[in-house]
């Protein structure tokens, strides 16, 4: 018990006092204070080989722009990716595929049928024209009184469909859907102006029936025009104008009656 008790005394006995502890914390404090004052002095830079995000790099240069009016360095622009990119694009009218031009053009060659047709331009597929000339018929017919939108649709779909067969099974190089719909809509346009004299005047007469016919010889004349044109079918005109004008003579009847 002896040994236990002086380990015990020995143990409790020291030279530290309050003195000492009190300095040590207030050298140690100063000595944060002095570490802390160095690295704000040294604006907490990172080493030199030690990562750092270009965030951080560009949020640290001075931005010397004004509110709605920024100014980039040219460190920065170089990080935009979409510097040009919306002057690259094309034209909105472009992407649709309607060209105005052309469409003045296959209009102009429908209201001359002695004009040659241009096959390059007439083998596209717009529809823009065709689609605005039923409207203006179906709007015409309703002027006078017919309300025929769905017959006008439905008969130019049945006869795209069955010019579309005849024209594969008579030409050698084949035709698609979308140039048969565009021609037969673009030579629907002498149709309109019959339907438009519907409005003035009634065509159930002697001088109707004249009319009606001479606007159906006038689009069945163009629309086989620009086939053979564009198909390269030379010599087959009077074939292709035939379907045309049973087609079209369908039209006449609803303008008519």
């Amino acid at each position: 018990m002896s040994n236990f008790e002086q380990f015990h005394v020995d143990f409790y006995q020291s030279n530290y006092t309050i003195d000492d502890q009190e300095e040590g914390y207030s050298g140690y404090g100063s000595n944060e204070n002095i570490c802390g004052s160095r690295k704000s002095q040294r604006g907490e830079q990172p080493p030199a080989g030690a990562f750092t995000p270009s965030e951080m790099l560009l949020s640290s240069q001075s931005y010397t722009g004004r509110i709605l009016q920024p100014n980039y360095s040219p460190d920065t622009l170089s990080h935009l990716s979409y510097s040009d990119g919306l002057d690259e694009e094309p034209p909105l009218l472009e992407e649709l595929g309607i060209n105005f031009e052309h469409i003045w053009q296959k209009t102009l060659t429908v209201l001359n049928p002695m004009k040659p047709a241009d096959g390059s331009i007439m083998n596209e597929t717009d529809l823009t024209g065709p689609v605005v000339f039923c409207l203006a018929l179906g709007a015409t017919l309703l002027l006078a009184g017919k309300v025929h939108f769905g017959y006008v649709y439905g008969m130019s779909a049945i006869g795209c469909l069955a010019m579309h067969a005849l024209l594969n099974l008579m030409s050698a190089s084949g035709v698609s859907h979308g140039c048969v719909a565009s021609v037969l809509g673009y030579c629907l346009l002498p149709m309109v102006i019959l339907s438009s004299s519907a409005v003035i005047f009634s065509l159930r007469g002697t001088l109707g029936t004249l009319l009606a016919l001479f606007i159906i010889g006038w689009c069945s004349l163009s629309a086989s025009k620009i086939f053979t044109s564009a198909l390269a079918m030379e010599g087959q005109q009077l074939l292709i104008a035939y379907p045309c004008a049973l087609l079209y003579g369908l039209f006449a009847l609803l303008t008519v009656f």
